[in-house]
């Protein structure tokens, strides 16, 4: 059903080479490592305690592995990855008092794990499009168990216990989850059709199930950030690419003319068989936000938080990033979060048009669209893994226009000259 993409050879030479392979084993077991414990029905039982040894045992791995391709500790300098260092510097000291229990010292350990995986990849970082086209099939790899899932069991893969959302039974990946690996491979894709950096058919063969496979999650906040996020990568290719212009004229027609049919069918979708009372308040959040921002706290809980947890407050999840970030991280760790989304951003816009700077684009907007009602600004996350390839994007700068003619201009003189 899905099917690694044939890519074409990248624009940005400095950043389409081939990564080492066990390069690509390490960025398989920090995608892994995560993953969700907790999702539907599965085929075949797992303890939930044996994911997370596992899931944890993924991520110890990838360090390891990383030492032994990088074992002098040979690391690039990278703004997003010095910002995390000081959020999991303020996480620890924040987890010190042990407030959310010993849980907090695991969470900080596994953190710390994470942060210093990236910090020996980051001399890959100039690799950009080739981290991107890796990041593109570890996620086709974890969602091909999925569609398994759905093609063996329609009913465990959909229960109703779950509202009838899309949700791994192989492997514990939950619903929102999912949504978010179809949205991100559907949106690259397509911005790499766009860019010449893969076919129609890897479109076809793979963005089509990605994104059946976010439809059947109904997962609204990923479909939010994919729509919004290609919106925004490709409006800034409109001045220099010809395909991104027909692209958006051609999207633009297709919403207008079937906004009045589908329109129902797009509401039913959205509702989730829920009421409108429902919708307003973001299926309950809202409730435990207001109660989560009155609780009572000390100064240093307002500085550093109470330590990492299972992002739940008074036993109900949290689901919002930054209303996580702010009770386990304070504002401290909020202040971390604004700054390496701030340095994207700016980095990303003062960079000129260019396929690497739209693909950037994409991530950092999918992320802070999902951010509102989904947790992992503040701990190792999916988000996270999301934002270091954004940022290994924005390491590379394009030539400018008017010195790739001048060099154009100077080989053929060169030859003309032979």
């Amino acid at each position: 059903m899905i099917a690694a993409p044939a890519f074409l050879p990248g624009t940005v030479s400095s950043s389409s080479a081939r990564l080492p392979k066990l390069l690509v084993v390490v960025w398989l077991l920090l995608v892994f490592n995560t993953l969700g414990s907790q999702g539907g029905e599965l085929l075949i039982p797992i303890p939930r305690s044996l994911v997370q040894v596992v899931t944890m045992g993924a991520g110890m791995l990838a360090f390891a592995l990383a030492l032994v391709l990088n074992p002098t500790a040979r690391i690039r300098p990278s703004a997003y990855v010095f910002l995390l260092t000081l959020l999991l510097v303020g996480t620890i000291a924040g987890s010190v008092p042990l407030t959310a229990g010993w849980g907090s010292a695991f969470r900080c350990f596994r953190f710390s794990v994470f942060v210093a995986t990236l910090w020996l990849i980051t001399p890959w970082m100039t690799q950009a499009l080739a981290l991107l086209r890796t990041h593109v099939r570890v996620l086709i790899f974890v969602l091909i168990p999925v569609a398994a899932g759905l093609v063996i069991s329609p009913g465990t893969a959909m229960p109703a216990s779950n509202d009838g959302r899309l949700s791994g039974t192989l492997w514990p990946i939950p619903a929102p989850q999912v949504g978010m690996y179809g949205a991100i491979v559907a949106g690259l894709l397509v911005l790499m059709w766009i860019n010449r950096h893969t076919d129609a058919r890897s479109v076809g063969l793979v963005g089509v199930p990605a994104v059946l496979i976010l439809v059947l999650s109904h997962t609204r906040t990923a479909m939010l950030g994919l729509v919004v996020g290609l919106v925004v990568a490709v409006l800034s290719l409109l001045l220099t690419s010809e395909r991104a212009r027909r692209t958006f004229m051609i999207a633009a027609g297709i919403v207008a003319v079937g906004f009045v049919p589908l329109g129902p069918v797009v509401q039913v979708w959205l509702l989730r068989g829920q009421d409108a009372e429902a919708l307003n308040n973001l299926t309950g959040r809202t409730k435990v936000w207001d109660a989560l921002l009155a609780a009572p706290r000390t100064w240093f809980q307002e500085l550093f938080g109470t330590g990492l947890s299972n992002k739940s407050f008074n036993g109900l999840p949290i689901d919002s990033s930054w209303l996580a970030v702010y009770h386990e991280q304070g504002f401290l760790g909020l202040t971390m979060v604004v700054l390496f989304l701030l340095t994207l951003l700016l980095v990303a816009i003062s960079r000129q048009p260019s396929p690497t700077r739209a693909y950037a684009l994409f991530l950092i907007t999918y992320v802070l669209v999902a951010s509102y009602t989904e947790v992992g600004l503040g701990d190792a996350s999916p988000y996270l893994i999301i934002l270091f390839v954004a940022a290994s994007l924005l390491t590379v700068v394009p030539q400018r226009t008017d010195d790739r003619e001048r060099n154009a201009g100077r080989v053929s003189r060169d030859v003309q000259a032979q």
